[in-house]
């Protein structure tokens, strides 16, 4: 049901060290600074949801986590393991740790279902063939898009795709799996039904999931943890009961969309 709240316990929960840590992350464009001194923590094993307005540094973030971006200042930890400290060879391993699910899907026009999800696979294992088929399978069905494997991208609808795009992120069994704005495009019914699936395969496959959105119905649905984002600092963050329940006139602001607060048209 759309707004559902779900607050299971996670691993993690009880003062184990974070999946993913930021530290005093800064980063600029120019004269524009994005981030500026992000502080993050996110519980290993939980279903956390990074908030916050348009344009406040999301995106950005994600590249940072997955190496894609080098700070200027401050650094990201997976696991513990100092992104800043790693060589490219480094970096390029451990996103077979890390898994991306991008907003449109980011499928590749000329393979179908079955041959993006496999990509992966094929890119970073030396799995025969019949072991392949039988990962990508088991995800596709996973996704509810095993009948769909021959089908190309422009065959599929918008929640087809980054369905598609889900199974690809989780093909390598990622213990982090990072979702930029999953409900992007999406109809409050299919966002309803994409925040179900996304707790189903958390369930299936354990680690840690990471949804970036500003959809408040996702999160409610969809979060464990909570951080919120502005003005490329994290401003509150912490599981996701307390959050909704924070007195902090921004969060309220934001998590309960009033029109009235510190978050203006111009903010």
């Amino acid at each position: 049901m759309e707004g559902e709240l779900r607050y299971e316990r996670f691993e993690g929960s009880n003062g184990g060290s974070p999946a993913v840590e930021t530290r005093g992350l800064e980063k600029a464009f120019g004269s524009l600074r994005i981030l500026q001194g992000v502080d993050l923590q996110i519980p290993d094993g939980a279903r956390a949801t990074i908030m916050g307005p348009s344009g406040t540094g999301k995106s950005v973030l994600i590249k940072h986590i997955v190496g894609l971006l080098q700070a200027d200042d401050g650094d990201v930890l997976v696991h513990g393991r100092a992104l800043g400290k790693m060589s490219r060879k480094e970096i390029l391993a451990l996103r077979r740790e890390v898994g991306i699910m991008f907003q449109d899907g980011a499928l590749f026009s000329s393979m179908n279902v079955f041959d993006n999800v496999a990509f992966p696979l094929r890119q970073h294992t030396t799995l025969k063939d019949n072991e392949v088929r039988e990962i990508v399978e088991e995800q596709l069905e996973g996704v509810g898009l095993l009948d769909a494997a021959g089908r190309y991208p422009p065959q599929l609808s918008g929640g087809m795709k980054k369905r598609a795009g889900l199974a690809r992120s989780m093909v390598l069994n990622p213990n982090v799996i990072l979702c930029d704005e999953p409900d992007s495009g999406l109809d409050p019914v299919r966002t309803s039904l994409l925040g179900d699936l996304l707790i189903d395969r958390h369930e299936a496959i354990g680690g840690t999931m990471i949804v970036i959105t500003h959809n408040i119905a996702l999160a409610r649905l969809f979060s464990q943890y909570v951080a919120v984002l502005w003005r490329g600092k994290v401003v509150a963050s912490g599981p996701a009961e307390e959050m909704w329940n924070s007195d902090d006139p921004f969060v309220r602001q934001f998590l309960e969309g009033f029109p009235y607060g510190p978050l203006g048209m111009d903010a």
